[in-house]
């Protein structure tokens, strides 16, 4: 990566991340506005704040000394009571004036970037629901959350105690440049020497803290997915005694991290270090080169008193630009992850010629459909079949034959690489993604449950249902029974993916969420995974409710439910190789009749999940 030459590319990320918020930012003119004549008034009040003392000086404590301003006349023939009683006067009210117009401006900053922010993380979040089933299979879910949660935290931080500021030091800046000019050119001069003192250590650390801080967010999000997956995992971490080679792999990542962390903040702390000695040596010449000219009358005491007060009023937007370069440099490396989550397009969106979805009577066709997760490497070829409405068709073959594909192709999780998936005879690219979804119910293998009440997570599977549809659905997931025996019924919470409820309950609740949705379609996936033969037979006995009047494509490794389908269709190596009932195929005595029906189910690695 080329070195950044200047102060903006040196912190590119800041010019991206104003462009990215600038639609955001238009919403809130009206206080903008104001938080801005706020921080303008603030900055006039800065600039009056030192002359009451200086009027007291020249004509009352030394009266009659020469000014390069020129005396005004009517102020030397008050009274020095007067004058002092004026300047306090005169002074209070500068001061209350910048007090008031630094309050309203902190908080309207404040309140605006608060609420801009606070919108831009519930766009993200929302846009991480938004993108295609492909990007969350290759992205890890610690990082994610990092960068919903903690990314967009720190831009919220660095607008309000940093950037907005900053904009204020910048008019101050100028402004003092200007009052200083016009008080004594030559003083001006000497401090604009100096300039490059605080320029060139500013942009050589911010470049190296944003370096190291784009380097930090990197580690953080590597530490934030290892918690994430480990304690998701805890059984199986538990199980095979893994906790001290994770408890390792986390510490190792964590002292990384914290190196980076303390080389970031000696970096700061060094450039916040040259800026005060610079500051030191520019006062210095400046009080020098100053009182010789108050010696030889060509400026007054108090007029050296106002320059010395703008040069520290000057000053200090460098001052504060050392100190706001480091929160910069991690906003710079946080925004650039925010800003590349939202670059990210789905692979399935709705195509501008989708219209909703008519409710769907069933009958779904396969139309020469080739299918790959990754270029080259298809894991369905040039698959055809049929399954007509209301008819129930068992998927069956080898692990890795193809079958959660197949089915991930029909709520259309996935596009074809080649060919079409059609429902009643139209193909489902044709429909918006919500009206075609709403209509597939579906059982899986691993049922997640949400940290909801029952209640919701059956209600989750349709909008708007009732809790008498509620109740009605879990009665036909043989669920009815043992929620009416948990200690708040319905009501109860359920633990952080169904943990508090055991495997057969969590798949009861599952068909039950699938017949509240009253989907025509229904696609189960090997549901009875992991389950004793007592909570099989329940739960299958629950599914069987479904298939009245609905048309149904199960994965199953299970013989009598592919003896209940009115066809199985058999695949190996993502090609459908055999087609007809349990009995024709078991009469042809080919691959299906000669498949190991006491395997285990299969653990669905062409899923690729």
């Amino acid at each position: 990566m080329a070195k950044p030459k200047s102060l903006p590319e040196s912190i590119p990320g800041i010019r991206r991340l104003l462009g990215f918020l600038a639609p955001y930012l238009g919403q809130y003119r009206l206080p903008i506005t104001g938080s801005f004549a706020a921080l303008f008034l603030a900055v006039g009040m800065r600039a009056l704040e030192p002359w009451p003392l200086t009027i007291v000086i020249d004509y009352v404590i030394a009266p009659g000394a020469a000014t390069a301003l020129g005396k005004v006349e009517w102020l030397s023939g008050l009274a020095p009571m007067t004058i002092v009683l004026g300047a306090s006067v005169a002074l209070i009210a500068i001061l209350a004036l910048r007090a008031v117009s630094t309050y309203y401006q902190k908080v309207g900053f404040a309140l605006v970037g608060n609420r801009v922010l606070t919108e831009v993380r519930g766009d993200l979040f929302e846009h991480i629901h938004c993108l295609s089933l492909s990007f969350h299979t290759r992205s890890r879910s610690g990082d994610l959350i990092l960068r919903v949660i903690s990314d967009i935290g720190l831009l919220k931080e660095v607008a309000v105690t940093a950037l907005m500021p900053m904009i204020g030091s910048v008019l101050v800046l100028l402004l003092m440049s200007a009052l200083m000019l016009w008080l004594n050119w030559k003083l001006a001069l000497l401090v604009m020497f100096t300039l490059p003192l605080y320029w060139l250590p500013t942009v050589s650390f911010g470049r190296k803290i944003q370096t190291v801080s784009r380097a930090q967010k990197k580690r953080e999000s590597a530490l934030a997915s290892t918690v994430s997956e480990t304690i998701g995992a805890m059984q199986v971490v538990q199980t095979l005694s893994l906790e001290e080679s994770f408890i390792g792999q986390f510490s190792g990542a964590n002292r990384k991290s914290l190196r980076e962390g303390v080389k970031a903040r000696r970096l700061l702390a060094r450039m916040q270090g040259t800026v005060q000695v610079v500051t030191g040596i520019s006062t210095a010449l400046v009080l020098g080169t100053g009182a010789w000219l108050v010696i030889r009358q060509q400026l007054s005491a108090g007029e050296l008193l106002v320059f010395l007060s703008y040069l520290k009023a000057g000053v200090k937007p460098m001052q504060d630009f050392a100190k706001y370069s480091g929160r910069l440099a991690k906003a710079s490396a946080s925004g650039e992850r925010v800003i590349q989550l939202f670059d990210q397009q789905p692979d399935v969106v709705d195509h501008p010629h989708a219209t909703n979805a008519p409710r769907f009577s069933g009958r779904i066709d396969f139309d020469h459909v080739t299918f790959s997760y990754e270029p080259g490497h298809a894991v369905l070829h040039n698959l055809c079949f049929t399954v007509e409405p209301g008819q129930v068709v068992a998927l069956t073959g080898p692990s890795g034959a193809g079958k959660s594909s197949t089915i991930k192709l029909i709520s259309r999780l996935y596009d074809p690489t080649e060919g079409r998936v059609l429902i009643d005879g139209r193909d489902i690219r044709d429909y918006t993604l919500p009206s075609l979804r709403s209509q597939i119910a579906a059982v899986l293998q691993e049922n997640t449950l949400f940290v909801a009440s029952i209640r919701d997570n059956i209600a989750y599977g349709g909008a708007g249902v009732s809790d008498d549809e509620v109740e009605e659905a879990a009665r036909l997931a043989n669920a009815h029974e043992f929620i009416d025996n948990l200690p708040d019924g319905y009501d109860t919470i359920v633990g952080e993916r169904g943990v508090t409820l055991s495997a057969g309950q969590r798949q009861r609740i599952a068909v039950a969420r699938a017949a509240v949705s009253r989907a025509p379609i229904l696609v189960l996936d090997e549901p009875t995974t992991g389950l004793d033969e007592r909570n099989s037979r329940i739960v299958l006995e629950s599914v069987r409710t479904l298939f009245r009047d609905r048309t149904v494509i199960m994965i199953t490794h299970q013989p009598q439910e592919a003896e209940r389908a009115d066809r199985v269709l058999y695949l190996e190596g993502g090609r459908l190789i055999e087609s007809g009932t349990h009995i024709e195929l078991m009469a042809r005595h080919g691959r299906y009749a000669q498949m190991n029906w006491t395997d285990p189910s299969e653990e669905s690695s062409d899923a690729q999940i």
